[in-house]
C-alpha cells in the first residue's frame, strides 16, 4: 500500500503530501487544476522517464517521497538491499542538469531497481494504456495474463528460438558456396562490429546522465567555486565568521552556563559548514571544461546508436543478436559436416514446439471463453446490457513465433443485430470508455497489482453509467489501493478518501493545493460538482449521494 506521496517543485506542486489509506482515494478538482501532475510524479518515483520541463521555475532540483509497505517490494528486490522493516521509503529527484538521483529507504539506488518496485506494485490506467488494449499486439498478452500462462509464454519463446536457429542453420547449408561465402563475411564484419564495441549492458543509460555534467562543466565549476568561496575561501566569509561567533558564545557561556548549548549548536554548525566547504572544493576540482571528453561520449553515445538501429532497441539486444549471428556463422563454416544432424535436430524441435503451441492454444480458448463471460458481466453493469463481446483466438498452424500459432483480437458487438467487429471500431466514444473500463476491471481482477492508479477513465459518461463506474472502482478497491482522477461526483462519492485539488496564486506565482475533504467540506464540493456553485438543491442531491453511495 501507498501510506504517503510527497512531491515537492514539481511543476505547480510547489510542496503537496498526501497521507493515503487502504481502498478507493478520488482526486477532483476543476480542469487544469494539476491533477495529473501527481499521477505523473508517482509514476516518475517508480521508475518513470523524468523530464527537465517538470522542474519549478527557480528552484534548482525537483523530489518525490513514497512510503510504501515492504511487501509490495519484490522479495528478490528486498534481499538484495537487505530491507528488514515494514515498510520502505521510496525517493528520486531531478536536478535542473537533467540529473536523476534514486533512494531507497536512505541508500542510493538504480532507478531500474525503482521500476521493478513500479512493475510489481502499480498499475496505471490512462489514456495511452486504453489504446494499448486496442491494439492486436497487447490483446494476445493480456489473454495470457488474465489465463495465467506465464510459464507457457515462457517454454513457446525457447522453444521458437531453438526452432528458428536450426532452421536458420539448415537454410545456410544450402545456400552455393559464394553465397555462404558472403553470407559468412557479412556475419563476420558484423560480430567484429559488435565485438569492437565492447558493449556493457546499462552502458548507454550511464552515459546519458553525465552527458549533462559534461555538457554544463563551466557553469557547475563556476558554482560550486562561488559557493566555496562564500562559504571558506574569501576574507570574511560564512566560515570564519561562524569561527569567530563560535568563540564569542564560548566566552559567553564561561560567564553564564545557559548559554552552553548555543555554544554547541554554533561549533557544530562550523564543523558541518567546513565539511561541506571541502567537499565543494573536491567537487569544483573534479570538473574540467573538457571538449575532448565531451567529443568523445557523444562519439561513444553514437556508435552506440548505430549498433542499436541495426539490431535491437537495447544493448542487450545487440548482444543477443551477436549470439544468433555467431550461430548462424558456425552453422555456415560447418554446414556440409552438419546439414543431416541439423535435419534431425530440426524436426524434433518442430515437433516441440507445434505440441506447446498446441496447448497453449486449448488454454488460450479456455481462458478467452472465461474473458468473456467476465467482459459481458462487467458491460451489463456499466449499461451495454445487450452488447456481445468475445476474445476471438484462431490459430494458423506452422505460423510460428516467439507465442506460438495464436492470434487474438477482441471482438465487439455494443447492439442486438450487429455482427462482432474489432472493439476499436465497433464502439462508440462513451461505448468505448465503458468497454475499456470493463477490461481493466477484469484484467486487474485477474492479478491483484496492489495499486491500481485510473486518470480520468470515466470520461464521456454520466447518469446511471457514472454511477455503475463508481460501483466497480469501489469493488475494486475491496483488499488493494484505487486512486482515480475523476470529474463526476457520482464517481467520487464512492471513494473512502477524498481529495480536491485548487491552483492559488500568491504574489504571483501558481501553485498546487491538494486538501483532504470530509464533512461539510466535501458535501460542498459534490454539490459543486453537480452544478457549479452549491443550492440547497444540489447541497441535498450531494448528500443523498454520498450516503447512498458509502452506505
Amino acid at each position: 500500500m501507498l501510506r504517503r506521496l510527497k512531491v515537492l517543485n514539481f511543476a505547480v506542486a510547489e510542496k503537496v503530501e498526501l497521507e493515503l489509506g487502504a481502498g478507493f482515494t478520488a482526486l477532483t478538482g476543476e480542469t487544469g487544476a494539476g491533477k495529473s501532475i501527481l499521477l505523473e510524479a508517482l509514476g516518475f518515483l517508480l521508475g518513470a522517464r523524468g523530464s527537465s520541463s517538470w522542474l519549478r521555475a527557480g528552484a534548482e532540483r525537483l523530489e518525490v517521497e513514497g512510503l510504501i509497505d515492504a511487501g509490495d517490494v519484490p522479495a528478490d528486490l528486498r534481499r538484495e538491499l537487505g530491507l528488514t522493516g515494514k515498510t520502505v521509503e521510496l525517493r528520486r529527484e531531478l536536478d535542473s542538469t537533467g540529473r536523476t538521483r534514486a533512494m531507497i529507504a536512505g541508500r542510493p539506488a538504480p532507478v531500474a531497481a525503482l521500476a521493478r518496485v513500479g512493475d510489481h506494485f502499480a498499475d496505471f490506467h490512462g489514456q495511452h494504456e486504453s489504446r494499448t488494449l486496442l491494439q492486436a499486439a497487447s490483446q494476445l498478452e493480456l489473454l495470457d495474463r488474465f489465463g495465467g500462462l506465464d510459464a507457457e509464454r515462457e517454454a513457446l519463446s525457447a522453444a521458437y528460438a531453438a526452432w528458428s536457429g536450426l532452421k536458420a542453420r539448415l537454410e545456410a547449408s544450402s545456400l552455393s558456396e559464394a553465397e555462404r561465402e558472403r553470407r559468412a563475411d557479412l556475419l563476420r564484419f558484423q560480430i567484429e562490429e559488435i565485438d569492437a564495441a565492447r558493449l556493457r549492458i546499462g552502458e548507454d543509460e550511464e552515459l546519458e546522465e553525465r552527458l549533462p555534467r559534461l555538457k554544463n562543466a563551466e557553469r557547475l565549476r563556476v558554482l560550486a567555486d562561488t559557493a566555496y568561496g562564500l562559504l571558506y575561501a574569501e576574507e570574511g566569509a560564512a566560515l570564519a565568521r561562524l569561527l569567530k561567533a563560535s568563540r564569542a558564545v564560548s566566552e559567553l557561556a564561561k560567564l553564564d552556563p545557559a548559554a552552553g548549548s548555543l555554544h554547541t549548536e554554533l561549533e557544530g554548525a562550523h564543523i558541518s559548514a567546513g565539511s561541506v566547504a571541502r567537499e565543494l572544493g573536491a567537487y569544483r576540482d573534479s570538473i574540467s571544461a573538457d571538449p575532448a571528453a565531451l567529443d568523445a561520449l557523444i562519439s561513444r553515445q553514437d556508435a552506440l546508436a548505430r549498433l542499436k538501429r541495426k539490431h535491437g532497441l537495447t544493448l542487450a539486444d545487440v548482444l543477443a543478436a551477436r549470439e544468433r549471428l555467431a550461430g548462424e556463422l558456425d552453422g555456415l563454416v560447418n554446414a556440409d559436416a552438419r546439414l543431416e544432424t541439423t535435419r534431425k535436430e530440426l524436426e524434433k524441435a518442430e515437433a516441440v514446439l507445434s505440441r506447446l503451441a498446441d496447448e497453449a492454444h486449448d488454454k488460450r480458448v479456455k481462458a478467452a471463453k472465461r474473458l468473456d463471460a467476465a467482459a459481458l458481466k462487467e458491460l451489463k453493469v456499466l449499461g451495454l446490457p445487450h452488447a456481445r463481446f468475445s476474445c476471438s483466438v484462431e490459430m494458423e498452424e506452422g505460423n510460428w513465433s516467439r507465442t506460438g500459432a495464436d492470434a487474438v483480437e477482441f471482438l465487439l458487438a455494443p447492439n442486438p443485430g450487429e455482427p462482432p467487429r474489432p472493439v476499436k471500431s465497433a464502439a462508440s466514444g462513451g461505448e468505448l470508455s465503458r468497454v475499456m473500463l470493463a477490461l481493466k476491471t477484469v484484467f486487474a481482477k485477474a492479478d491483484r497489482t496492489a495499486l491500481l492508479v485510473f486518470d480520468e477513465v470515466d470520461a464521456g459518461i454520466g447518469g446511471e453509467v457514472a454511477h455503475a463506474v463508481g460501483e466497480r472502482l469501489a469493488a475494486l478497491a475491496k483488499g488493494r489501493q484505487v486512486l482515480c482522477i475523476t470529474h463526476l461526483p457520482q464517481v467520487a462519492c464512492f471513494a473512502q478518501t477524498h481529495y480536491h485539488a485548487v491552483k492559488d496564486v500568491a504574489s504571483g506565482r501558481t501553485r498546487l493545493r491538494v486538501d483532504r475533504l470530509d464533512g461539510e467540506g466535501r458535501l460542498e464540493a459534490v454539490a459543486t460538482m453537480l452544478g457549479g456553485k452549491p443550492t440547497v438543491a444540489s447541497r441535498k442531491h450531494a448528500q443523498e449521494l454520498l450516503e447512498t453511495s458509502l452506505s
